[in-house]
């Protein structure tokens, strides 16, 4: 009999139990960027990688190769458009699309990359390009098992005879960063087959090194609304599945006919992108609303709140015209009470594990161990086998340890666990996945590995203990401050596997225990999002402000606004900490100009979820504005202002930019960094708008009150 429930996640054909000799991870092949790039540039050659050359075999060896092509050719982007251009930022994010390997999980995870321009250029070094020392190399960053790798690649992409990439491809058919790094990223994996089946959870690490978080939707917190607009509003990404197919195999971009689309749209076992939430106001009362991307860039969601759905005449026509966008292009709007019935997990990945702690703008404590599992040494199986060997797992101690600035009580600290497995392997999907996953104890002071009548003598702390065949199993703790022991293990006694076991907490301890003096790599992590710093101040604001009006507001939580006047109180009073020139102050006029451009429902006011819009926005400007602001006048004059714009991604003419610096410009036509805030406010609302509402990209149609509402109340 088992001392606890055992849970598996699905079952498997057995995984062999383990060979003679130990296999260990391959890792990546090491090559020198700037090195191999000076070395072309000297001979005037274009770099060819042998070591993941542009043959069939980079391909793969199955199924994939029956969908190529007969007259499959490599070319580089010189030969597929005269103009090729690696990156354009001023292109909006969703431009990719995929192609022909089911990889809707990798394109899921990397268009939700996007959405943070600072991670996003972690991975993708923005310094490349196809003139500047352009010799046909490129690399790209990823986490790959506890650190991060450089993957050099030349830019030779499979096409067909018409020249039309293979696999991921844009939207803007001369650029070339996507697949790119889906060259880079298969070549890490072995081959681009590898690629084929995955889960969007993995990706999301691959990019970030971050924490995952999986939230089963039918069983979702009753705070998910919440949970959603923390994820949305700090350095978060977010993908999500269908129903069937828990490893999300979709179908290819030219296989679609073949994909299960059920009839309200959705493809059945398939990833999505969370792109963005909004608490919409109806005539009868407020909808949470989840927008979401189909990687393929087309195929949406045909119920409520869908491009050409009735619901969108509830709200006010501003709002209406900046949120629904009637284009077939893979993005669309459900409601929340639908997101949870027609989509089953949730994954959100996160650079700290304030998340669900709700511990934000605090210092976190971040260390990892490798470890094995050697047959007939350390791979001694789950308990519920009952041999009697678990105890010859590896064994690790971890101190958790109180912090006096913690919003919890000291009884309890936010502990993140994660257990990763590593493929001995080159090829990504040729290592199935072991049933993998670890239990915690309480435990006294020692150092001596636990014998094996400990664990027939003390329960887990985690009892349900969940083995999944997964590569990484996670799991948040609350825990009192005291000493524990984690046991990794494998499902089966004597299965071989390399991992890692990373700890997230505020303050610990982690080493292994049997005196074995492993390295530990410890290191402190803070994340550099600023929300915390006016979160708490506009609360705090908030409270005093529905005291003041005396409404039965007693919480942020309950949707409390503020007017243009309590607006530049907040805004002026707000600690500007990377702002040193000179104090900056908003005007009520640029207020009420900024409430106007915002307040999408027209009530005069701004909500929460409007005021974090504003801000992080406002952050994104300043950025920008001191970067162009040379002189550190506080002041940007035409040029500057032209090339502040360009910054931002946006393309706007000479005589917009000059029309603009005369509206919000003083006398001398230099603009302030409050006057270019309303003005590049109102450039994205309006352009906004315009995307939303034309059809063919050079027109729009609008009734007349909807002209009035967009040209007078913004």
């Amino acid at each position: 009999s088992m001392p606890f429930p055992l849970c598996l996640k699905r079952k498997k054909s057995p995984v062999p139990l383990g060979r003679s000799i130990f296999q260990k991870h391959t890792p990546p092949i090491q090559q020198n960027y700037q090195a191999l790039l000076e070395s072309c540039l000297k001979d005037k050659r274009l770099f060819t990688d042998d070591t993941f050359p542009a043959h069939i075999s980079s391909i793969g060896t199955g199924a994939l190769l029956k969908k190529l092509p007969q007259n499959l050719q490599w070319k580089r982007p010189h030969a597929l458009h005269k103009s090729p251009v690696f990156y354009a930022a001023n292109r909006k994010q969703l431009d990719l699309c995929q192609g022909l390997v089911e990889n809707c999980w990798f394109l899921a995870a990397l268009e939700a990359l996007t959405f943070h321009q600072d991670i996003l250029a972690a991975v993708v070094p923005q310094n490349q390009s196809f003139e500047k020392k352009y010799a046909g190399i490129f690399h790209f960053r990823f986490w790959h098992f506890g650190e991060w790798v450089d993957v050099v690649v030349d830019d030779r992409l499979p096409v067909n005879e018409a020249g039309e990439l293979l696999f991921v491809s844009s939207v803007y058919k001369n650029v070339f960063w996507g697949a790119l790094l889906e060259k880079a990223y298969a070549k890490l994996y072995g081959s681009y087959e590898d690629l084929q089946i995955g889960q969007v959870s993995e990706a999301l690490v691959d990019f970030t090194g971050g924490v995952n978080t999986r939230i089963k939707l039918a069983e979702a917190p009753p705070g998910l609304w919440d949970i959603l607009t923390r994820a949305t509003y700090s350095r978060s990404l977010m993908g999500c599945q269908t129903h069937l197919g828990v490893y999300f195999p979709s179908v290819s971009l030219s296989c679609m006919q073949t994909a299960k689309v059920l009839k309200n749209g959705l493809v059945a076992g398939h990833a999505y992108t969370v792109t963005g939430i909004r608490k919409v106001t109806c005539q009868y009362g407020p909808e949470n609303l989840v927008r979401l991307r189909n990687p393929w860039g087309k195929i949406e969601w045909k119920g409520d709140w869908s491009d050409s759905s009735y619901k969108w005449e509830l709200l006010s026509p501003k709002e209406k015209i900046l949120l629904r966008k009637k284009k077939e292009d893979g993005e669309f709007w459900m409601s929340l009470r639908d997101f949870k019935i027609h989509f089953v997990d949730l994954m959100i990945c996160k650079l700290t594990p304030d998340l669900m702690s709700q511990e934000d703008g605090k210092k976190w404590m971040y260390s990892l161990k490798s470890g094995r599992w050697v047959k007939g040494s350390t791979a001694g199986g789950s308990l519920g086998f009952c041999n009697g060997n678990f105890w010859m797992n590896p064994q690790y101690w971890l101190n958790v340890l109180p912090v006096e600035d913690s919003k919890k009580s000291p009884s309890s600290c936010s502990v993140v666990i994660s257990l990763m497995q590593k493929h001995s392997s080159k090829h990504r999907n040729q290592a199935p996945h072991l049933f993998i996953g670890f239990l915690l104890y309480k435990y006294q002071e020692s150092n001596r590995k636990l014998p094996p009548g400990f664990f027939t003598r003390h329960q887990p702390v985690n009892k349900h203990q969940v083995f999944l065949d997964e590569r990484e199993v996670t799991h948040d703790f609350h825990l009192e401050p005291c000493v524990y022991v984690i046991v990794p293990s494998t499902l089966e006694p004597q299965q071989e596997s390399e991992f890692i076991l990373r700890v997230f907490s505020r303050k610990h301890i982690l080493r292994e225990m049997g005196g074995n003096t492993s390295f530990t790599l410890s290191k402190e992590i803070v994340d550099r999002y600023e929300g915390k710093i006016w979160e708490d101040f506009f609360t705090k604001h908030f409270e005093q402000v529905e005291k003041k009006k005396k409404l039965k507001f007693s919480s942020i939580s309950q949707n409390p606004e503020i007017n243009a006047v309590q607006l530049q109180r907040v805004l002026n009073n707000i600690s500007w900490r990377n702002f040193q020139s000179f104090r900056l102050s908003f005007s009520l006029d640029s207020c009420q100009g900024i409430l106007a451009l915002l307040d999408l429902n027209a009530t005069g006011t701004l909500s929460i979820q409007e005021f974090r819009v504003l801000w992080k926005r406002l952050l994104f400007y300043l950025e920008v504005f001191q970067k162009r602001d040379t002189n550190r006048s506080g002041k940007l004059d035409l040029v500057e202002l032209h090339a502040a714009v360009q910054e931002t991604g946006i393309s706007l003419s000479n005589e917009i930019c000059n029309l603009m610096a005369i509206r919000y410009g003083d006398p001398g036509l230099q603009i302030s960094f409050e006057s270019f805030v309303c003005f590049m406010l109102r450039v994205e609302i309006m352009g906004e708008a315009f995307r939303n509402l034309t059809q063919d990209g050079k027109g729009i149609y609008l009734r007349e009150s909807e002209w009035m509402m967009m040209t007078l109340y913004s």
